[in-house]
Order: C-alpha cells, then structure tokens, then sequence
C-alpha cells in the first residue's frame, strides 16, 4: 500500500496516475503471467512489495 501511494501519487494530478500504475504494474504483470502458465485457473495471487522496495512482486500459492 505504501509503494502504491508513493509511486502513483502526482502532485500535480493527486491519484489519477495510480489507476495507470494498478493497471502496468498489476494487471499487465498478472496477465503475462497467466499467459505464461505460471497462474493456474483458481489459483491465489498475492501482489507485495518487492525486496528491493522499489517493484512489485507477484506470489502465488
């Protein structure tokens, strides 16, 4: 929650970048990865802050 405010908050425009950001940073990642065959149909996945604090990890399981 604290990189998504951070990352997708614009002075200039408030949280109109963090809809852009939800959907390149989760729904684009989330869709390579079903593609891909690393999510299964049914299967939980967990959006969290990378180790690295910067990036966003997708978790399965």
């Amino acid at each position: 929650r604290q990189w998504l405010a951070r990352t997708g908050y614009d002075p200039a425009y408030g949280a109109r970048p963090l809809r852009r950001l939800v959907q390149k940073e989760i729904g684009d990642r989330l869709a390579k990865a079903v593609l891909a065959g690393e999510v299964r149909d049914g299967e939980d996945v967990t959006v969290d802050q990378a180790a690295d604090g910067d990036t966003l990890a997708l978790v399965t399981g």
